[in-house]
């Protein structure tokens, strides 16, 4: 029933203990870290309250972090949380980059710019017919599922997926803002997306989209979104990564989420991309 700034910051520190300066705002988190009695956090829990508190962990980390991951936070690695920024200043933004934002007339956008000129087949499935397209290219940039590729031959990798539920509204503006997460653990989905606050001049429309994220169970049938970077996971994947490297074709790269078995926000994947293109050049 409350509402707090994600990432953490000093208006989330407001909100959750009434704190005006960030040396107080320090000194609960230094108490309660201190209380929890963690030197070296081998979980996720520990290594949330390690960054933030047991406050903040308990209301805006923990219910939100075992729907999305189906397990308990002392089963997960601390890595996932790492990537979380926290700063002492009231300052909402997510990154600390010079430049944020995301394409003029979104994403679909500029992907059709990429492949203009290209030849697109959809609906085909590149593994059931990997021989004749190898013929007509000298390199291949595969970015399905590596463990897929390789028959599964060490066994399959573990995803998380999720499923949507979207509806159109008969309102002008829902929430207020592109993305509202729900951090209760009894509450099915983890956000509502409202997808017209990801554009500008949105506002005047009579109506609004709005989707709803429900974490969901992987298996082979369903979108893998996810990888679950925990130990039993990152070894499997070191062993398709090997097999991959043992291949010595030079025509054939894996990238991407799926081809590394790697969680990518969207400026990484870009640079990933750009670095590649540049070292392959």
């Amino acid at each position: 029933g409350k509402l707090y700034n994600l990432p953490f910051n000093m208006n989330t520190f407001y909100a959750m203990w009434g704190v005006k300066t960030p040396e107080e705002a320090k000194k609960i988190i230094e108490q309660q870290k201190k209380k929890a009695k963690v030197d070296i956090p081998l979980n996720l829990e520990e290594q949330a309250i390690n960054l933030v508190g047991n406050d903040i962990y308990q209301t805006l980390i923990k219910g939100y972090t075992e729907k999305q991951w189906g397990r308990d936070c002392k089963d997960l690695p601390p890595s996932i949380i790492k990537r979380l920024p926290v700063r002492f200043t009231f300052d909402n933004n997510y990154f600390n980059a010079k430049y944020q934002g995301i394409p003029v007339n979104g994403y679909t956008k500029l992907v059709e710019k990429l492949l203009e000129g290209s030849k697109v087949c959809l609906n085909s499935d590149f593994l059931t017919q990997r021989d004749e397209l190898k013929k007509v290219a000298h390199k291949i940039i595969y970015t399905g599922p590596i463990d897929a590729f390789f028959d599964y031959c060490f066994g399959a990798l573990e995803y998380r997926s999720l499923r949507f539920e979207t509806e159109e509204l008969p309102v002008d503006n829902f929430q207020g803002v592109a993305v509202v997460n729900y951090t209760e653990r009894e509450i099915p989905y983890t956000r509502i997306i409202e997808h017209k606050h990801f554009m500008l001049n949105c506002e005047n429309k009579q109506t609004t989209i709005l989707s709803k994220e429900y974490p969901d169970n992987w298996d082979l049938s369903k979108e893998p979104y996810y990888p679950v970077n925990d130990e039993r996971n990152t070894a499997l994947y070191n062993r398709y990564y090997e097999l991959a490297k043992s291949q010595n074709d030079t025509s054939l790269i894996f990238g991407g989420r799926l081809g590394s078995y790697r969680y990518y926000d969207m400026d990484k994947v870009i640079e990933a991309a750009l670095s590649l293109a540049k070292k392959e050049l």
